[in-house]
């Protein structure tokens, strides 16, 4: 029997060593919360909120998370006592899924290194060896992207994710595809087309597109289902995924062909492997996203990739794609493509912050 006897809370802002800039917004730095829960025996495990400082993703930030955490989850938590992860009770609290993963991630960390295992064999995982692909945000030149994308090919990665907006879409498509015809490519839209752009996301299909992430509103499976009957690239689902709900919703209404399952979005790893399962038994791929993770979070999202349906590259890669130094060691490293995850308990990696705001609650 797990109990819980403090949670520790550690807040820090970490430099990108290089801005992201997406169809809504340009991201440098990145605010994190680390939690370190305590059970009863002095065992530690670790999660992180992947939330943004502000809410153009969700409507969840840093200090959502953080309030959530203090107010409601952890004076949740610390009453219970469970034997498994999944029977940790978080339903009372509705959606908040971020502010939930910071939690259960250091649940499930705790209960791996509890039983002697790796997380990625906790959690269900069949492998330790993950494929990665390279997400690369706008650039302010044509020269610049390509070398970008010509980087993160020489460096392994199996596939380049492409963001793109209406204004140069087309002409971004047509520049790459000149340069790497071959390569594995999909785009992300982060919702920046309206159903009235048929015809011009029509224009895609020549370019033999993976897929195209979410290019409609997150909240839009109507539109995604009539959009996906229109154009031979799948359509992959990303904000509009929250809920094994929204799967079933999307799933059963042909709103795409791909599903992307972060983590963080759902609430953790026990919504996710739920949804997994789903589609899996659906015959729907699904992959993992990133959310510009540091490094307790991009080991955990890592970890659920391992799980059998998650036949395309992950986002989360190699950590110095994104940080002057990440917060664990060793750092996720890229080789040949694949990240492969320690096999030590838990999620395998040590924890090495720098100074940080703490809280501790008890």
């Amino acid at each position: 029997m797990i109990s819980f006897k403090k949670i520790i809370m550690h807040r820090l802002k970490m430099p990108l060593k290089y801005p992201f800039a997406n169809s809504s917004t340009t991201i440098t730095e990145k605010d994190i919360i680390i939690t370190e829960l305590h059970d009863q025996d002095g065992i530690i495990g670790y999660g992180e909120s992947v939330a943004f400082d502000s809410p153009w993703y969700t409507e969840e930030t840093t200090d959502t998370v953080q309030y959530m955490m203090e107010h409601h989850l952890w004076p949740l938590i610390k009453k219970q006592q469970i034997n498994h992860p999944t029977e940790l009770k978080l339903h009372n609290i509705r959606r908040n899924h971020m502010a939930k993963t910071a939690i259960e991630g250091a649940v499930w960390d705790l209960y791996a290194k509890r039983t002697q295992q790796p997380l990625y064999q906790a959690i269900g995982g069949t492998t330790n060896q993950i494929p990665v692909g390279a997400a690369i945000g706008f650039q302010s030149t044509d020269e610049q992207l390509i070398e970008k994308i010509a980087q993160a090919l020489e460096q392994g990665y199996q596939r380049i994710k492409l963001k793109i907006k209406p204004e140069n879409d087309l002409h971004t498509l047509e520049t790459v595809r000149n340069h790497f015809p071959t390569t594995p490519l999909m785009v992300d839209a982060n919702s920046a087309y309206t159903i009235n752009d048929i015809d011009h996301l029509k224009k895609m299909d020549p370019y033999h597109l993976m897929m195209i992430e979410q290019p409609l509103a997150s909240d839009d499976f109507i539109d995604h289902a009539k959009l996906q009957h229109e154009i031979n690239t799948p359509i992959c689902l990303d904000e509009s995924i929250h809920t094994l709900a929204d799967v079933q919703t999307a799933i059963s209404l042909n709103s795409c062909k791909i599903i992307s399952i972060k983590l963080a979005k759902v609430g953790g790893f026990t919504n996710a492997i739920k949804i997994h399962d789903y589609c899996q038994e659906h015959n729907i791929p699904v992959w993992c996203g990133g959310m510009l993770e540091a490094g307790i979070g991009r080991a955990q999202s890592l970890a659920l990739a391992t799980l059998p349906n998650f036949t395309l590259p992950a986002d989360p890669g190699a950590s110095n794609r994104y940080w002057h130094q990440d917060i664990i060691t060793p750092e996720v490293e890229v080789q040949n493509g694949y990240v492969t995850l320690p096999k030590r308990p838990g999620i395998g990696y040590d924890l090495n912050l720098p100074t940080t705001d703490q809280k501790v609650l008890t």
